[in-house]
């Protein structure tokens, strides 16, 4: 029996309120991933390509801590 055909075969015994989960994961595998590629060069792109002259401005953590008010 081929994986396939063994999950087919599982699928009967899920119950319904799982199968959003396996639906989801079954999506999250089989996405396009050259589009993801595509979607992330964009924003690096993008990033590069800012004329912000501050975007490449570093902070440290406790830099952001101080500012956000967290102990």
């Amino acid at each position: 029996m081929s994986n396939k055909e063994k999950v087919v075969q599982l699928l009967d015994s899920v119950p319904e309120y799982k199968m959003g989960y396996i639906l989801a994961y079954i999506q999250g595998i089989t996405a396009d991933e050259e589009a993801d590629d595509l979607f992330c060069q964009k924003i690096v792109e993008d990033y590069e390509n800012d004329p912000d002259p501050d975007k490449g401005q570093e902070f440290t953590l406790e830099e952001c801590k101080k500012e956000w008010g967290i102990d």
